[in-house]
């Protein structure tokens, strides 16, 4: 019988081709299937660094991406044993993990940006003015669409009809935006994000950072001030938003070995790993990688992070 893991995994090494074609060729490397997120996002474009460098370091783990939604799909089938590692915003993870569910972190790798932008000619210029807008939070089961909620809230935009919510995926959203067919996108994603680097209008982008302690105070600190510096989408001035950090997660059957052969991956091999949307987010040190808010790390993590430490 084929399994929806067995589905998963032939899809996704379709997805990604000769990048992890180590994965079929021996039968020592323990598997590990990646949730990772839509194409054209930071997530996925993170999965496919890590996959083709570890097949290239020769590690005893074979990555496998898998293309999904984003942050809540991917700890669905992490938690389902349809994946073993996925990607996911640090507040997702937090509360899930409040929730009870049984997941663990390899480390902090890198910082996700909440960016909402209308087009340059559009009258809103704060997100005050965002009511009575069509706006995109992202795909369903995304990072984006979750804290893109908790977004509204604090806002004072979270009752039926203060907004029209519209879920879209990165590259439907911008078309979308272009043709006036919504109002409004807000995504999460590293700078610039691809989906909207070169939208045939201009973007003008809305600074969130009155927001900030709002979040913090009814959600947590996890929440953090970050800067999208100007020019980055084509707009004059520096805007201020609002950061997460992206945790690199593994399931119950991610052997101590693998543990430490990913925190190899991510401390020896970090230069291998710059997403091209990374650009003042690179977070793979040794330090920052252990930061994984109230998410415990995983005991094969753990003793590696010890030796890179001395």
């Amino acid at each position: 019988m084929i399994t929806r893991r067995d589905l998963l995994r032939s899809v996704a090494l379709l997805a990604v081709g000769g990048a992890v074609a180590g994965c079929t060729r021996t039968g020592e490397r323990e598997e590990l299937i990646l949730a990772a997120g839509e194409e054209g996002g930071f997530f996925w474009e993170f999965a496919e660094l890590t996959a083709a460098a570890a097949d290239r370091a020769g590690l005893p783990i074979a990555i496998v991406p898998e293309r999904t939604p984003g942050s809540v799909t991917n700890l669905a089938a992490l938690t389902a044993g349809d994946a073993e590692l996925a990607l996911t915003l640090t507040d997702v993870a937090v509360r899930a993990h409040d929730e009870g569910a049984q997941f663990t972190a390899i480390g902090r790798v890198y910082e996700n940006y909440m960016q909402l932008a209308v087009r340059a000619d559009s009258p809103i210029r704060e997100i005050a003015q965002l009511r009575g807008a069509r706006i995109s939070l992202g795909a369903p089961g995304s990072g984006a669409e979750f804290t893109g909620e908790r977004i509204l809230a604090v806002a004072g935009l979270a009752e039926p009809g203060a907004v029209t919510r519209v879920h879209l995926s990165m590259a439907d959203a911008g078309r979308a935006l272009v043709d006036g067919e919504i109002d409004a996108v807000l995504w999460a994603g590293g700078v610039p994000t691809p989906s909207f680097a070169n939208l045939a209008v201009s973007l003008r982008l809305i600074d969130l950072s009155v927001l900030l302690e709002p979040l913090r105070a009814r959600f947590g600190s996890r929440y953090e001030p970050v800067l999208i510096q100007p020019g980055t989408y084509g707009q004059p001035d520096a805007v201020a938003t609002i950061g997460l950090g992206n945790l690199l997660l593994a399931g119950a059957s991610v052997s101590d070995e693998a543990a430490a052969a990913l925190v190899d991956l991510l401390v020896d091999h970090a230069s291998e790993l710059v997403p091209a949307q990374a650009t003042g987010s690179q977070f793979l040190d040794r330090q920052s990688l252990i930061v994984t808010a109230d998410v415990p790390l995983h005991p094969g993590a753990v003793a590696a992070y010890r030796r890179h430490h001395g």
